[in-house]
């Protein structure tokens, strides 16, 4: 392994990141489970790419398939790039009702953007202050959540969302909405978007007041401006209680974008929205993406949607999300280090925090991540202190797979002294 990483470092870089103290070389995988060189299993509790699960039969048939027999960009008739922007778009609220399909997350986001800036006339962004959306030159310049050597844009205002659980109303942050939107219009930017992550995921799986996120939309439309709901992480099922994550905050978005899970690994992206923002749009800008939505992606992504409905993977989610919390809370109980669990459905967190005065403890959290996966179990961590641990598995995890998790993770936090 040792030879594979200078190699890698020669040709990557030495800043191209990698998981764990000792990083992992995988070879294969299957459901929820990945193998490494040397054999061993890990059971996966980090990775929202394989969303039906790694190596999926049914979607590995679907690529296949299509792919020997043809792929083309878009720009030509083809039945399955029609039929999956028809099934995708029926899971969704009116009015959404059409989607634009692309290749990443990051250009998900991008192309609402546009669209949102074409449509309202204004450049303006709002995002939360702990936040990532992609990794384009625009989404750079919103980025709050991660090491980055662009300046917050002169466009862009950030915003702290605020936790319910920890007894914050959101008065507060619904004003700090007011002041950037006046700061705004003040710089001649105006609002374009809000741009929000459902669930939140970055921020640490905040849960905000309900209603809050519906009130700070309904003030950002009063501006002029649209709401983006970023469901590259809530989506899919994955919250178990809704197909999105939007759908448990009582509103519909003007635009929702998506990327991972989508096409369970396989390159697919895109943004749905309604048929008068991408008409109007379409008017004055000639969009097309050379490998979105390609026949070939357009058969992995009917094959996932498939797969969800099918194996009843959102019901599991449901199902096996309640199982995990009501586990982790019992950990919480035994442990000083651990404080709070949270999360929904099949994404889960768990806060770590110095028993003596309560602050967050990122050390412990990175020993017990690098313990997990020497235990056979992988996961990591979020959050603005980096003390929270973040577990996603692909939508089969089961009971079984939930009671390794719990059993390890409570042997681990075990250790500490």
């Amino acid at each position: 392994m040792a030879d594979l990483l200078d190699r890698r470092r020669r040709v990557l870089g030495s800043a191209s990141p990698l998981f764990y103290d000792r990083p992992l070389h995988l070879v294969r995988g299957e459901g929820v489970w990945l193998e490494d060189a040397d054999g061993r299993r890990y059971l996966d509790v980090y990775n929202n790419v394989p969303h039906v699960g790694h190596c999926h039969p049914r979607v590995v048939a679907a690529m296949v398939g299509q792919a020997a027999t043809l792929n083309i960009h878009t720009r030509y008739l083809h039945e399955n790039v029609v039929a999956y922007a028809e099934r995708l778009t029926a899971t969704f609220d009116p009015p959404l009702d059409v989607a634009a399909l692309c290749c990443t997350g990051t250009e998900a986001n991008e192309l609402a953007i546009r669209i949102a800036r074409h449509a309202t006339g204004h450049q303006g962004l709002i995002v939360s202050d702990f936040s990532y959306h992609g990794h384009s030159a625009t989404l750079a310049g919103v980025t709050t959540g991660l090491p980055a050597p662009e300046a917050m844009a002169d466009y862009a205002r950030a915003i702290r969302i605020p936790d319910a659980r920890l007894g914050d109303d959101g008065a507060a942050s619904l004003a700090a909405l007011d002041e950037a939107i006046a700061s705004l219009a003040a710089g001649g930017h105006g609002v374009a978007a809000l741009l929000v992550d459902t669930l939140f995921s970055t921020e640490g799986l905040v849960e905000p007041p309900e209603g809050w996120l519906a009130e700070a939309t309904r003030r950002v439309r009063a501006a002029g401006g649209l709401l983006i709901a970023d469901e590259v992480q809530p989506g899919f099922g994955r919250t178990g209680d809704h197909m999105w994550g939007y759908q448990a905050h009582g509103l519909v978005p003007d635009f929702v974008t998506m990327g991972k899970p989508m096409g369970n690994g396989h390159p697919l992206a895109g943004v749905v929205t309604t048929a008068a923002l991408l008409e109007a749009f379409g008017r004055d800008a000639l969009y097309f993406n050379t490998f979105g939505g390609t026949p070939v992606s357009s058969a992995i992504g009917l094959a996932v949607l498939d797969v969800i409905a099918e194996e009843r993977l959102i019901e599991n989610a449901r199902e096996i999300g309640a199982y995990v919390q009501a586990g982790l809370a019992q950990l919480v109980d035994r442990h000083s280090f651990a404080s709070r669990a949270r999360g929904r459905g099949l994404f889960f967190g768990l806060d770590l925090v110095d028993p003596g005065d309560g602050t967050p403890a990122p050390a412990e959290a990175r020993r017990v991540i690098n313990r997990m996966r020497e235990e056979g179990v992988l996961i990591s961590r979020i959050g603005p202190n980096d003390n929270i641990l973040k577990m996603r598995p692909p939508m089969p995890f089961g009971r079984d797979h939930a009671d390794i998790l719990l059993d390890t993770l409570d042997r681990v936090l075990g250790e500490t002294r």
